[in-house]
Protein backbone atom coordinates (compact mmCIF):
# COMPACT_ATOMS: atom_id res chain seq x y z
CA UNK A 1 0.00 0.00 0.00
CA UNK A 2 1.49 3.12 -1.23
CA UNK A 3 1.36 6.26 1.38
CA UNK A 4 -0.06 9.52 -0.13
CA UNK A 5 1.09 12.86 0.90
CA UNK A 6 -1.37 15.24 1.10
CA UNK A 7 -0.25 18.48 0.91
CA UNK A 8 -2.70 21.25 1.99
CA UNK A 9 -2.06 25.04 1.34
CA UNK A 10 -3.05 27.75 4.10
CA UNK A 11 -4.67 30.88 2.75
CA UNK A 12 -4.88 33.99 4.95
CA UNK A 13 -7.95 36.39 4.19
CA UNK A 14 -6.75 39.65 5.34
CA UNK A 15 -10.31 41.87 5.25
CA UNK A 16 -9.83 45.18 4.25
CA UNK A 17 -12.14 47.96 6.50
CA UNK A 18 -12.71 51.49 5.10
CA UNK A 19 -12.34 53.75 8.02
CA UNK A 20 -14.59 56.48 8.23
CA UNK A 21 -12.51 60.09 8.76
CA UNK A 22 -14.90 61.10 11.39
CA UNK A 23 -13.59 57.95 13.81
CA UNK A 24 -9.89 59.96 13.41
CA UNK A 25 -11.18 63.08 13.54
CA UNK A 26 -10.71 63.55 16.92
CA UNK A 27 -6.62 62.28 16.75
CA UNK A 28 -5.89 65.07 14.17
CA UNK A 29 -7.71 68.23 15.43
CA UNK A 30 -6.24 70.90 17.46
CA UNK A 31 -8.11 71.84 20.33
CA UNK A 32 -7.42 75.27 20.11
CA UNK A 33 -8.74 76.50 17.01
CA UNK A 34 -10.83 72.95 16.04
CA UNK A 35 -8.96 72.98 12.62
CA UNK A 36 -6.84 69.84 11.49
CA UNK A 37 -2.97 69.99 12.58
CA UNK A 38 -1.20 72.44 10.77
CA UNK A 39 2.73 72.16 11.44
CA UNK A 40 1.80 69.73 14.51
CA UNK A 41 3.67 70.71 17.62
CA UNK A 42 3.60 68.45 20.81
CA UNK A 43 4.11 69.45 24.73
CA UNK A 44 6.96 67.36 25.98
CA UNK A 45 5.71 67.91 29.29
CA UNK A 46 2.39 65.92 28.45
CA UNK A 47 2.29 64.40 25.08
CA UNK A 48 -1.09 67.03 24.09
CA UNK A 49 -0.19 68.11 20.40
CA UNK A 50 -1.83 71.34 18.90
CA UNK A 51 -1.43 73.52 15.59
CA UNK A 52 2.38 75.90 16.02
CA UNK A 53 0.81 78.85 15.35
CA UNK A 54 -2.32 77.89 18.24
CA UNK A 55 0.27 76.79 21.39
CA UNK A 56 2.60 79.54 20.28
CA UNK A 57 0.32 82.52 20.79
CA UNK A 58 -1.27 80.38 23.78
CA UNK A 59 2.00 80.83 25.24
CA UNK A 60 1.62 84.85 25.20
CA UNK A 61 -0.44 84.49 27.88
CA UNK A 62 0.12 81.54 30.02
CA UNK A 63 2.58 78.71 31.01
CA UNK A 64 0.16 75.80 31.18
CA UNK A 65 -1.21 73.31 28.67
CA UNK A 66 -4.33 74.47 27.13
CA UNK A 67 -5.55 71.35 27.35
CA UNK A 68 -4.56 69.17 31.35
CA UNK A 69 -3.29 72.57 32.72
CA UNK A 70 0.19 71.21 33.69
CA UNK A 71 2.99 73.61 34.20
CA UNK A 72 5.10 73.09 30.76
CA UNK A 73 8.29 76.09 32.25
CA UNK A 74 8.19 78.15 34.02
CA UNK A 75 9.44 80.96 32.36
CA UNK A 76 9.70 80.00 29.03
CA UNK A 77 7.09 77.18 27.78
CA UNK A 78 8.17 77.36 24.07
CA UNK A 79 11.15 75.21 25.39
CA UNK A 80 9.44 72.07 25.93
CA UNK A 81 7.45 72.17 22.25
CA UNK A 82 9.27 69.54 19.47
CA UNK A 83 7.28 69.72 15.89
CA UNK A 84 5.97 66.13 14.79
CA UNK A 85 6.49 65.79 11.54
CA UNK A 86 5.80 62.20 11.35
CA UNK A 87 2.14 63.12 12.46
CA UNK A 88 1.94 65.78 10.58
CA UNK A 89 2.30 63.65 7.37
CA UNK A 90 -0.34 61.16 8.65
CA UNK A 91 -2.54 64.04 8.54
CA UNK A 92 -1.96 65.43 5.30
CA UNK A 93 -1.81 61.60 3.37
CA UNK A 94 -5.49 61.27 5.93
CA UNK A 95 -7.20 64.82 4.48
CA UNK A 96 -7.66 65.08 0.87
CA UNK A 97 -5.73 68.06 -0.33
CA UNK A 98 -5.04 69.38 3.33
CA UNK A 99 -1.10 69.76 2.38
CA UNK A 100 -2.28 71.42 -0.99
CA UNK A 101 -4.61 74.16 0.19
CA UNK A 102 -2.23 74.94 3.09
CA UNK A 103 0.88 75.67 0.52
CA UNK A 104 -1.38 77.97 -1.45
CA UNK A 105 -2.50 80.11 1.46
CA UNK A 106 0.92 80.57 2.46
CA UNK A 107 2.16 81.24 -0.61
CA UNK A 108 -0.58 83.92 -1.29
CA UNK A 109 0.09 85.83 1.80
CA UNK A 110 3.69 86.26 1.32
CA UNK A 111 2.99 87.04 -2.48
CA UNK A 112 -0.11 89.80 -2.15
CA UNK A 113 2.30 91.38 1.21
CA UNK A 114 5.59 91.42 -1.81
CA UNK A 115 7.72 89.26 0.15
CA UNK A 116 9.50 86.54 -0.47
CA UNK A 117 8.37 83.24 -0.27
CA UNK A 118 10.50 80.52 2.04
CA UNK A 119 12.11 77.60 0.30
CA UNK A 120 10.79 74.38 1.70
CA UNK A 121 13.83 73.55 3.96
CA UNK A 122 16.11 70.32 2.18
CA UNK A 123 17.06 67.88 4.87
CA UNK A 124 20.50 67.61 5.64
CA UNK A 125 22.56 63.93 4.77
CA UNK A 126 23.46 62.58 7.81
CA UNK A 127 26.58 60.92 8.29
CA UNK A 128 27.11 57.24 9.03
CA UNK A 129 27.73 56.22 12.21
CA UNK A 130 28.53 53.12 14.83
CA UNK A 131 25.98 51.61 16.40
CA UNK A 132 22.27 52.42 16.76
CA UNK A 133 21.82 55.99 15.93
CA UNK A 134 20.39 58.22 18.09
CA UNK A 135 17.33 60.30 17.17
CA UNK A 136 17.84 64.25 18.64
CA UNK A 137 15.07 66.55 18.83
CA UNK A 138 15.61 69.94 18.91
CA UNK A 139 13.70 72.95 20.44
CA UNK A 140 11.38 74.66 17.82
CA UNK A 141 13.35 77.93 19.05
CA UNK A 142 16.55 79.49 18.70
CA UNK A 143 16.99 82.26 21.85
CA UNK A 144 19.63 84.80 21.48
CA UNK A 145 22.56 84.50 23.47
CA UNK A 146 22.45 88.41 24.50
CA UNK A 147 18.92 87.51 25.57
CA UNK A 148 20.25 86.19 29.38
CA UNK A 149 17.46 86.99 31.54
CA UNK A 150 13.97 85.85 31.89
CA UNK A 151 11.50 87.55 34.34
CA UNK A 152 7.79 87.13 34.87
CA UNK A 153 5.49 90.15 35.29
CA UNK A 154 3.03 89.57 37.65
CA UNK A 155 0.54 92.55 39.15
CA UNK A 156 -0.65 92.76 42.60
CA UNK A 157 -2.62 95.32 42.83
CA UNK A 158 -3.21 99.30 42.74
CA UNK A 159 -4.58 101.49 45.33
CA UNK A 160 -7.87 102.99 44.79
CA UNK A 161 -8.44 105.75 41.81
CA UNK A 162 -5.83 104.33 39.51
CA UNK A 163 -7.66 104.50 36.46
CA UNK A 164 -8.31 101.83 33.82
CA UNK A 165 -5.30 100.10 32.64
CA UNK A 166 -4.83 97.44 29.86
CA UNK A 167 -4.12 93.82 31.25
CA UNK A 168 -0.44 92.26 31.04
CA UNK A 169 -0.59 90.47 27.39
CA UNK A 170 2.59 88.63 28.09
CA UNK A 171 3.76 88.13 31.52
CA UNK A 172 6.79 86.27 30.38
CA UNK A 173 9.76 88.22 28.74
CA UNK A 174 13.02 87.36 27.93
CA UNK A 175 15.17 90.26 27.64
CA UNK A 176 18.91 91.41 27.84
CA UNK A 177 20.83 91.60 31.22
CA UNK A 178 21.72 94.90 30.47
CA UNK A 179 18.69 96.42 30.76
CA UNK A 180 17.50 98.19 33.71
CA UNK A 181 14.41 98.93 35.80
CA UNK A 182 13.41 101.93 33.93
CA UNK A 183 13.51 100.10 30.53
CA UNK A 184 10.87 97.42 32.58
CA UNK A 185 9.00 100.58 33.39
CA UNK A 186 9.06 101.81 30.45
CA UNK A 187 7.79 98.58 28.90
CA UNK A 188 5.27 98.22 30.97
CA UNK A 189 4.01 102.21 30.82
CA UNK A 190 3.33 101.24 27.07
CA UNK A 191 2.28 98.10 27.19
CA UNK A 192 -0.42 98.68 29.77
CA UNK A 193 -1.67 102.17 28.66
CA UNK A 194 -0.89 103.81 31.82
CA UNK A 195 -1.83 106.83 33.19
CA UNK A 196 1.46 109.60 33.42
CA UNK A 197 0.39 109.97 36.89
CA UNK A 198 0.28 106.54 37.83
CA UNK A 199 3.72 105.55 40.07
CA UNK A 200 4.90 102.45 38.99
CA UNK A 201 7.36 100.05 41.83
CA UNK A 202 8.65 97.24 40.94
CA UNK A 203 9.52 94.58 43.80
CA UNK A 204 11.46 91.32 43.46
CA UNK A 205 10.81 89.20 46.48
CA UNK A 206 11.40 91.61 49.25
CA UNK A 207 13.37 94.40 47.67
CA UNK A 208 12.05 97.32 46.22
CA UNK A 209 14.14 98.11 43.18
CA UNK A 210 15.23 101.01 41.85
CA UNK A 211 15.10 102.92 38.44
CA UNK A 212 19.01 102.46 37.74
CA UNK A 213 19.30 98.92 38.37
CA UNK A 214 20.21 96.13 35.99
CA UNK A 215 18.94 92.73 35.69
CA UNK A 216 22.28 91.33 35.73
CA UNK A 217 22.77 93.45 38.82
CA UNK A 218 19.69 92.29 40.45
CA UNK A 219 20.37 88.52 39.93
CA UNK A 220 24.17 88.78 41.22
CA UNK A 221 22.87 90.39 44.03
CA UNK A 222 19.97 88.13 45.38
CA UNK A 223 21.52 85.17 43.99
CA UNK A 224 20.79 83.11 40.93
CA UNK A 225 18.14 80.56 43.06
CA UNK A 226 16.16 83.02 44.01
CA UNK A 227 15.89 84.67 40.60
CA UNK A 228 14.84 80.98 38.91
CA UNK A 229 12.56 80.29 42.03
CA UNK A 230 11.16 82.84 44.07
CA UNK A 231 11.62 86.01 42.08
CA UNK A 232 8.91 87.42 40.30
CA UNK A 233 8.98 91.08 39.09
CA UNK A 234 5.86 92.78 40.86
CA UNK A 235 4.11 95.40 39.70
CA UNK A 236 1.98 97.63 42.21
CA UNK A 237 0.27 101.14 41.05
CA UNK A 238 -0.67 104.19 42.98
CA UNK A 239 -1.71 107.57 42.27
CA UNK A 240 1.10 110.20 42.78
Amino acid sequence: MNGMIHETNWITVVKKRMINLAELTPYILCSICKGYFIDATTITECLHTFCKSCIVRHFYYSNRCPKCNIVVHQTQPLYNIRLDRQLQDIVYKLVVNLEEREKKQMHDFYKERGLEVPKPAVPQPVPPSRGRPRKVLGSVFRIPPELDISILLEFIGANEGTGNFKPLEKKFVRVSGEATIGHVEKFLRRKMDLDPACQVDIICGDHLLEHYQTLREIRQVIGESAVQVQCKKNIRFKRQ
